[in-house]
């Protein structure tokens, strides 16, 4: 007997037809003898209809109140896929976040999963089947709390751990992890494995099939997660440890993400402490600041620091930017048409002329750079966004991933 977490995106629960289809999924997955529990999204659109329902009301809508709001969602999604599996003569229950419970902790809206009581669905699943609802929990106060956009994949992977569950199967409504993403690569492939490092690289750089701190949560642990198709019998992508890192291949995906902005301050004062000045209130503010780069003037006196953070907060940046009077600079400079594209293979350590072969095929496209980032497995560019999908493309087939 094994005991399987199954997740259903928001694709695969889009419509009743499609969650009939995944009761059926499940139903079989049961009849085979496995303990089951199943994860749902919401059904694809729902959250973004309660976010403008919220925007009605105000456009800053209170956030304890906007978790109450969209995690109706997942909850209306449980309830309607466990009443078909019922159809089915199957014994399944749905379980709200508090009736586990679901502990979170954290911010509203950007909570994360610390723990939650596996007694009661461990007696149920031995023959029935539990229904969870992702993207949610309740804090320590009794407040109902989200954990962030796609968030059901990390609660998928909590389960998973907190369960000790045999297997973790990711649905969507794609194959699998793809080099770059095949709505607008029509060449990407499939890939059949792919490490946790190299996968955590791609979700958090814009690939959408997987939320990164569900990676992320699965590499601490050492969860094997699948991630395979709602609609197919075809066989996913497996996402494994270290040890499956294929280091033959250089380059193993492209990833892009059109929601970045670049800001740069120019004539900071040059001495020690002012960087950390620059970035104490975003860090306050809980803004995420990505690449981050310095150049020195020729007089050694002052220098210009450009960084990048998600457009939705680039008033916000650069708002306290100016407001704050630790910092002397001559003015700030900042724009929100740009893109990131991003390189990730375990192999490039190892291999020599990976940098120069992504910067001479950018340059062939005549396509400027703006922004450098690099680690031992990515290596990142910030251009302008026009240029997105001409320079995925061109990195794609130098890269040999066509």
């Amino acid at each position: 007997m094994v005991k399987k977490i199954l997740k259903f995106g928001g694709t695969s629960v889009g419509t009743i037809e499609r969650i009939k289809h995944v009761a059926n999924i499940i139903r079989k997955e049961h009849v085979s003898g496995n303990q089951i529990i199943a994860v749902v999204s919401a059904m694809s659109g729902k959250t973004n209809e309660l976010i403008e329902l919220s925007k009605e009301i105000s456009e800053k809508f209170e956030k304890r109140e906007l978790d109450v709001l969209l995690s109706t969602g997942e909850q209306v999604t449980s309830a309607l896929l466990c009443g078909a599996l019922i159809k089915l003569k199957i014994k399944a229950r749905s379980w709200l976040n508090w009736q586990i419970p679901i502990l979170t902790e954290g911010e509203h809206s950007n909570s994360r999963i610390v723990n939650m009581n596996v007694s009661k669905i461990n007696e149920f699943i031995k023959d029935g089947i539990a229904i969870v609802p992702g993207f949610q929990g309740i804090s320590k106060n009794g407040d109902v709390t989200t954990i962030g956009r796609g968030g059901s994949d990390a609660t998928a992977v909590a389960i998973a751990k907190l369960f000790d569950a045999d297997a973790c199967e990711i649905y969507t409504d794609v194959d699998g992890v793809f080099s770059s993403d095949p709505n607008n690569v029509p060449v990407a492939k499939k890939i059949d494995k792919i490490s946790y490092e190299e996968m955590l690289e791609l979700s958090s750089l814009g690939a959408k099939v997987m939320q990164s701190s569900a990676v992320q949560t699965a590499m601490i642990y050492d969860i094997p997660i699948e991630v395979r198709s709602t609609f197919t019998d075809r066989k996913g992508t497996r996402i494994f440890d270290q040890q499956n890192i294929d280091y033959t291949k250089s380059v193993t995906g492209v990833a892009y993400s059109k929601d970045d902005a670049k800001i740069t301050i120019i004539g900071v004062e040059d001495k020690p402490g002012v960087a950390a000045n620059i970035f104490e209130p975003l860090n306050e503010a809980q803004i995420n600041v990505d690449m981050v780069i310095q150049n020195i003037s020729s007089d050694q006196r002052t220098t210009d620091i450009t960084f990048t953070v998600k457009r939705n907060d680039l008033s916000k940046t650069t708002e306290i930017l100016k407001k704050n009077k630790k910092v002397k600079f001559n003015k700030i400079t900042n724009n929100d048409k740009v893109a990131k594209v991003s390189i990730v293979g375990a192999g490039m350590v190892s291999t020599p002329g990976v940098t120069f072969k992504m910067f001479k095929g950018l340059a062939e496209e005549k396509i400027n750079i703006l922004a450098i980032s690099t680690s031992e497995i990515k290596l990142s560019v910030i251009i302008d966004e026009p240029n997105t999908l001409k320079a995925v493309k061109k990195l794609h087939t130098i890269f040999n991933l066509d």
